[in-house]
């Protein structure tokens, strides 16, 4: 197991950014490695640390403006080269289609539960892990 995996976390809003680092906590389950954030505010600022590489999971929040989450996923799904599986951060259960088009790989709704969050995460990091196994 890799000693840490970086977490790119993509919000417009800080508190939603602090919700994610509060419910991943050092590291979201014992079997996956110590978690450091990346913090984007900005669409750009998410390319451009995707582009420095690295980055082994996406957070995005579906409600970030100007762009959301959603957008943010689906052109990157497209631009980057083996690109970092995406957990999703939804208004609604109802939007998880939405998630779905988007192509990330997991959705959890806001505001964050931590339980849930940390199991989405950590199911994220075990298949990521095996990818590169």
């Amino acid at each position: 197991m890799q000693a840490t995996a970086t977490v790119l976390v993509y919000s417009d809003d800080a508190n939603t950014r602090e919700q994610v680092r509060l419910a991943t906590g050092r590291r979201p389950a014992p079997d996956v490695p110590l978690v450091e954030f990346v913090e984007c505010a900005t669409p750009a600022a998410v390319l451009t640390e995707l582009d420095r590489g690295g980055i082994d999971v996406c957070v995005l929040d579906g409600e970030a403006v100007p762009m959301g989450g959603m957008g943010v996923c689906r052109q990157i799904k497209d631009e980057i080269y083996n690109c970092p599986p995406v957990l999703l951060l939804i208004g609604r259960p109802q939007d998880a289609w939405l998630a779905t088009w988007s192509r990330a790989e997991a959705a959890v709704t806001l505001p964050v539960e931590p339980v849930d969050f940390a199991g989405a995460l950590a199911s994220l990091l075990r298949r990521k892990a095996l990818a590169g196994a």
